[in-house]
């Protein structure tokens, strides 16, 4: 760069979906991998509390309305059944510390060697400086995330910076589901009808939504015409897309640290990881 304006990119939104499709599964693997499983075991915190335990860590010892708010599409019952006894059996801390080992041992096993890597450093680097340079504003999840310590690692660095960008990502997508009047289950229903690769059933049932609350849901969307029968209709198919293209759009002054050169660097460098990660069935899609 030859001056000291912000680089452009020729379509910052686009440039933002990209950098998440790509960049998921590296901070994603957190929450399938049986090394996170054991960590939690090792405080007390069993099966899916885990998950809730770990995400919510970095806002502190919360109560459940706090994480029901800010994950926004789990039944609440499924989130007060971990949040807030997790806190009494370990710290935010020391969770947060179970969690890191897990994505240490998980993306050691997927990298190998490269793990300390120049490419490893390389992708870190960048991807540190869009998580860095991103506000905070609006953002509760990415402010929480932002305000921890940063691992030493560059692998980890690597995995602490897309984590902080997913969840800045996800706070944005909260916002567009909000303005578009969609509450968590119907969010689900339109979600898993606009995209074939994810399953109704596999969203319901993953939410712990019970089948009348579901239903009702399905009642209320049919009546402002966004489902026809079981399918979205046409006004619930564009619908979707404006959700999808607000949070691409929210997403976007992320990477404004980044031109998009150096955007594309950084894909290309973790595109095998990801695609790696993906292969070898962590997700459950082998």
């Amino acid at each position: 760069m030859t001056t000291n304006q912000e680089p452009e990119h020729s379509d910052p939104a686009e440039v933002a979906r990209k950098m998440w499709r790509t960049l998921e599964p590296y901070h994603g693997i957190v929450y399938f991998t049986p090394h996170a499983a054991e960590q939690y075991a090792g405080l007390g915190i069993e099966g899916r509390d885990g998950y809730f335990a770990s995400r919510a860590a970095p806002l502190g010892p919360v109560s459940a309305e706090v994480v029901i708010a800010t994950f926004y599409n789990f039944h609440p019952t499924l989130v007060r059944h971990a949040i807030p006894a997790v806190w009494d059996r370990a710290a935010p801390a020391t969770i947060l510390a179970a969690r890191v080992r897990a994505a240490d041992l998980a993306l050691r096993e997927i990298l190998g060697d490269e793990a300390d890597g120049d490419e490893v450093a390389e992708a870190a680097a960048l991807a540190e400086r869009a998580a860095r340079a991103a506000t905070i504003a609006g953002r509760p999840l990415f402010a929480a995330h932002a305000a921890l310590e940063w691992p030493v690692e560059p692998h980890l660095v690597l995995w602490h910076a897309i984590t902080m960008l997913r969840e800045y990502r996800g706070d944005g997508h909260i916002a567009a589901l909000l303005l578009a009047g969609l509450d968590p289950c119907e969010a689900l229903i339109t979600h898993g009808g606009a995209d074939a690769a994810v399953g109704l059933g596999v969203l319901k049932t993953s939410r712990s939504w019970p089948d009348d609350e579901w239903e009702s849901a399905n009642r209320r969307l049919r009546a402002r015409g966004l489902l026809d029968g079981d399918q979205p209709s046409p006004a619930g198919v564009a619908l979707r897309k404006q959700v999808e293209a607000k949070t691409d759009e929210a997403a976007a002054p992320a990477w404004a640290a980044l031109d998009e050169e150096e955007a594309t660097r950084l894909r290309t460098i973790v595109r095998p990881w990801s695609r790696r990660i993906v292969e070898s069935g962590v997700f459950g899609l082998r």
